[in-house]
């Protein structure tokens, strides 16, 4: 019934309108890449184009334009853009330490206060740092509780993502949170030290204890996929990280992992590091907003929002994406708003109101793209990404996009091609989705924008297709 709900409520925002084209275009797939889809064995109609010039006039190619297509996570290009207008450039999140007793002597009697802002981007380091700030402002031992306020962000009721049926552990599926501490990531590394077995992980949380039945082998070449296997076990006070398999000598592994809930790495992670400051925490772990009267001990801030969004759309972070995206909600909800989510969304679709465009095959739910409900088509895509080229901001958001065989998602591909460097190309990946969405420069240094999307059932391999988009592109620019 909630789910039916909030469908519904998602499907109100999607007025009907449209902004209308002021190029000629045309519909149609180039040779090579109908060759590269029958090499593929996928059908055409599961492939949308959209290729509009944007630095001198030229015929536009719109090829399924109109269908509505899951977009993966071609969808952080609306989320950031986004973000980068309604939360501005240099929009910073901020993460503090408060005390509700007096500090005498290095002592804080009484329960010291995490409080989370959002921050997508709170690591280790940056722990480190404040916690320090913390000892700097006369903070030694606490006699209370260590109490987690993770009030900031009012969360939606989303379905589990789980694409492939596979383990909920993985890092690319941590969930957002107003607390998210180092993207709630463990690595875990197991080294072959001359013989003997070492397994060590960073944060060193207490309540993750290691089960290291890895064997040793003798000195040997060591292997680019070492036979070390993870298996996490919860367990009522805490969790079991079963390590087994064989590691030559010399040889190490590093793995990263989701083993405990937002509260739990979060505690574990201050505890750990302030443990290792020389500071002490006699209470509980607990969970409690702010008293109004607490005392404010030390406070840090997040990097600018340029930066953020780079991490997102260089690396396709969905979880720093979502933590963007709610927090474009928490800025604008109302009392009317259900969720951060739901004012996300509202948000959004006023922003683009503003701009003259509203799509209709549009739906937002996280803002990532890692969603099995999110849908645009590839000419709604476009003109968000013409309506980017002119924002004051263009310059920002186009570097922030992976370059062509260069860096982030797209750093392997297109290498040794003429479109080596010549596009700022966000892509997308889910099991049945292949994506790209950006920027792309022709064999004249002329700028287009370039969508392509499939949605297929088999769609492996076909990521060549949309690599063909992008040459075509190149090679034949219809400019005027």
């Amino acid at each position: 019934m909630l789910k039916a709900l909030r469908h519904l409520a998602i499907a109100s925002f999607l007025i009907p309108l449209t902004l209308p084209l002021s190029v000629s275009a045309a519909s149609y797939l180039p040779s090579n890449v109908e060759k590269s889809l029958k090499a593929s064995k996928v059908s055409p109609q599961s492939l949308s184009v959209a290729v509009v010039p944007l630095s001198r006039a030229g015929d536009s190619n719109f090829y399924n334009a109109d269908v509505s297509v899951n977009p993966a996570s071609t969808m952080k290009i609306i989320t950031t853009y986004a973000a980068l207008e309604l939360l501005g450039p240099t929009y910073q999140w901020r993460t503090d330490f408060y005390a509700d007793g007096p500090v005498r002597g290095g002592v804080l009697n009484g329960n010291l206060y995490f409080k989370g802002g959002g921050d997508p981007k709170l690591n280790m380091e940056k722990l480190w740092l404040l916690l320090r700030d913390l000892r700097a402002n006369g903070v030694t031992k606490v006699t209370g509780d260590l109490v987690l306020d993770r009030g900031y962000f009012k969360q939606p009721q989303l379905p589990a993502f789980n694409d492939d049926g596979g383990d909920k552990n993985k890092p690319y599926l941590v969930t957002p949170d107003s607390l998210l501490v180092n993207l709630k990531a463990v690595r875990v590394v197991t080294r072959n030290d001359g013989g003997k077995i070492n397994v060590s992980i960073e944060p060193p949380i207490a309540t993750i204890r290691v089960d290291n039945r890895v064997k040793a082998l003798k000195a040997a070449k060591c292997p680019a996929w070492p036979e070390v296997r993870l298996n996490p076990v919860t367990e009522f006070d805490g969790t079991t990280l079963i390590v087994d398999g064989k590691l030559a000598d010399g040889c190490s592994s590093q793995a990263y992992l989701s083993l405990l809930d937002h509260p739990s790495y979060a505690a574990g992670a201050v505890r750990a590091i302030w443990a290792e400051l020389g500071g002490s925490i006699l209470g509980k772990d607990r969970q409690g907003s702010v008293p109004s009267s607490a005392k404010l001990l030390a406070r840090a801030y997040s990097p600018d929002l340029v930066e953020i969004i780079r991490d997102i759309n260089k690396y396709s972070n969905n979880t720093m994406a979502r933590q963007l995206f709610l927090s474009i909600g928490a800025k604008y909800r109302t009392p009317a708003d259900a969720d951060d989510s739901m004012a996300a969304q509202r948000a959004i679709r006023s922003w683009l109101a503003r701009k003259g465009m509203t799509a209709t095959q549009l739906v937002m739910e996280n803002g990532s793209g890692l969603s099995r409900a999110e849908r645009v088509s590839v000419r709604e895509m476009s003109k968000i990404l013409q309506t980017a080229w002119k924002s004051p901001y263009a310059a920002e958001f186009i570097s922030s996009l992976p370059l062509t065989a260069m860096d982030g998602t797209m750093r392997k591909r297109l290498r040794r091609t003429p479109m080596e460097g010549q596009g700022h190309i966000k892509t997308g990946t889910l099991n049945n989705v292949r994506a790209i969405s950006g920027f792309s420069r022709d064999k004249n240094g002329d700028y287009w924008a370039v969508v392509a999307i499939l949605n297929d059932p088999k769609p492996w391999g076909a990521s060549a297709v949309l690599d063909q988009v992008l040459l075509d592109v190149y090679k034949n620019p219809r400019t005027k």
